[in-house]
């Protein structure tokens, strides 16, 4: 290819090892495609940066008018968090007020991801916003080499060149840990989020700083991982108490965890919050039909996903748009829980 040549499906075939009709099926969704050639062809198009001509007119004359809200999560996991439906919510509230189509996509494997590639590789959507932002997100990294509008619902890390929304994370767990520590309690344990999520790296830097805060010795014995779950919350409060039969609290990074949390006090025979006080993070619906009611730190999850509409449109609008990082403040809700 001579330099500063556009490639072409030729070139695509060329570099995939394939001919040129499994390159065009591959770009039409076509099922007739082993995956080992799906796989190459999906990676020649990445490192060629590809775009059918057909394409690359159309991003001249027109938009597809959708996009797409990528979740690289399970459909059980979507349906039993209420973060999701409350950024749903948000995100689609702004694009009914335009003609923007809102597409949900589940990535749970590699097929899927490949066929969110060839979607992306396509441009069969204006932009994308990407919900459970990890370190190392391959599909944050993909659409950033392609030029496509994107938008993050958190960051991977804090250098993040993508623009992205989040809640004031550090700020809302030294709270709730402050609010403990205020409250007489010595022992305050934290289930964290997934680490390897910048909102769980985030919370559990909150816990350290409440205690750095109060002159006190942070315990990292008291740090159990958790995964947002339910279910998570349990088994990591299981493990803390164990460890540490002693503890009087524990900050539980998000909402979901702290009512698993509370179930397994429950179960210990442990009263909340006589024995061992509970403060959650999202302040979701969740929190108030708990028993009892749960103390939490209330983030605008709408309005997280209002604006990153909102911005992922004006970037869609404008190619030369400025990059927005947006940091929502967090308020703590204290209830009976604490």
């Amino acid at each position: 290819m001579s330099e500063g040549r556009p490639p072409t499906i030729k070139t695509v075939a060329a570099r995939a090892g394939v001919g040129r009709t499994t390159v065009s099926r591959v770009l039409n969704g076509s099922e007739l495609v082993s995956a080992d050639a799906r796989e190459r062809v999906l990676r020649a198009i990445k490192e060629l940066n590809y775009v059918p001509n057909s394409v690359a007119r159309g991003l001249v004359t027109s938009r597809t008018e959708a996009v797409a809200l990528v979740i690289p999560e399970s459909e059980s996991r979507l349906g039993s968090e209420p973060f999701f439906a409350a950024l749903i919510r948000g995100v689609s509230g702004v694009l009914t007020e335009t003609r923007t189509q809102l597409q949900l996509v589940l990535v749970r494997d590699q097929l899927e991801r490949d066929q969110l590639t060839a979607s992306i590789a396509t441009r069969r959507v204006d932009g994308v916003l990407l919900v459970s932002v990890r370190a190392q997100e391959r599909v944050a990294a993909m659409m950033e080499e392609m030029g496509l509008p994107t938008v993050l619902a958190g960051r991977r890390g804090e250098d993040e060149r993508l623009s992205h929304v989040t809640s004031d994370n550090i700020g809302g767990a030294t709270a709730a840990v402050e609010h403990l520590l205020r409250g007489g309690r010595d022992r305050v344990a934290t289930i964290t989020g997934d680490l390897d999520m910048d909102v769980g790296r985030s919370r559990l830097a909150g816990w350290r700083r409440a205690h750095e805060l109060a002159g006190r010795r942070a315990d990292e014995s008291l740090v159990e991982p958790g995964d947002f779950s339910e279910e998570g919350g349990r088994r990591a409060m299981r493990s803390l108490l164990e460890r540490a039969p002693d503890l009087d609290a524990v900050f539980a990074a998000s909402d979901l965890m702290a009512v698993g949390a509370l179930a397994e006090l429950r179960d210990q025979g442990r009263r909340v919050p006589q024995d061992v006080a509970v403060v959650g993070f999202e302040d979701s619906v969740l929190a108030r039909h708990t028993n009892p009611p749960l103390s939490t730190v209330r983030q605008p999850v709408e309005e997280v996903g209002r604006m990153m509409a909102r911005i992922l449109l004006a970037e869609i609008a404008d190619a030369g748009a400025r990059r927005q990082q947006v940091t929502l403040p967090t308020e703590l809700v204290v209830r009976e829980s604490s």
